[in-house]
């Protein structure tokens, strides 16, 4: 074999090798140690490469506690929070999932690992559009992109089993309540940029929403393309 090509297969093991020891370490520490317990949410949290859907410059920081810029003013949010709002929503295989604030894909990826099909909006399109080729390069066939405006959910592909929000509105969006299936469940950051946020799970029970506030948070707002409702 040629020197330079076996070098090079033995400097690709070892960085696969050291990614996976990160992310062990990460599940290890930020998520079990935290409480996290779903054990369909751990396996993805260890296979998702979370450091091939950040930018090249924070790459190294990737599986570390905390966000990370991915780029046109918008974050990727820490592993915890993404665990957490993953095993919030209790996900099973076979379920549909909508997921509204694309940004790097990441979220998209882990639920991609779990459920039976991800529906995802990014409002940024070269977020989106990048999202949408990492995710398909790192064989997610099951994730389905969309550039757009989210407020209004995917109404085509709708009921869905579950919808997990990563920017905050004002308040709740009807028209994503009304895509919740009966049984569903949404989590949500709810307030506004400047102050504090309530990170909210709501869940649909004959007809009815019941909401908790399980955490403060903070979230880039939810934008949109029109203030109209």
């Amino acid at each position: 074999m040629n020197r330079l090509l076996y070098i090079l297969m033995l400097l690709s093991v070892f960085q696969t090798d050291h990614y996976q020891t990160l992310r062990n370490d990460m599940v290890r520490t930020q998520l079990e140690a935290r409480g996290i317990r779903n054990a369909l949410v751990l396996d993805a949290m260890r296979k998702v490469p979370r450091h091939q859907l950040v930018p090249g410059n924070v790459r190294h920081l990737a599986y570390e506690d905390g966000p990370l810029p991915i780029g046109n003013g918008q974050t990727i949010s820490q592993p915890y929070i993404v665990a957490f709002m993953t095993e919030a929503i209790d996900p099973k295989p076979g379920m549909k999932v909508l997921e509204i604030g694309t940004g790097s894909g990441y979220q998209a990826a882990v639920l991609g690992e779990i459920v039976g099909e991800v529906y995802t909006i990014e409002i940024v399109e070269p977020l989106g559009k990048k999202a949408q080729r990492d995710l398909a390069d790192l064989g997610y066939k099951n994730v389905h992109v969309r550039v757009g405006d989210g407020y209004q959910g995917w109404p085509e592909e709708a009921p869905f089993d579950a919808i997990i929000v990563t920017a905050a509105p004002d308040k709740v969006p009807q028209p994503l309540i009304d895509q919740l299936k009966e049984g569903g469940k949404m989590i949500i950051p709810v307030g506004p940029h400047a102050n504090a946020q309530e990170l909210r799970l709501l869940e649909k029970r004959k007809g009815k929403i019941r909401t908790s506030s399980l955490m403060g948070v903070r979230f880039v707002p939810f934008t949109r393309d029109s203030v109209k409702e």
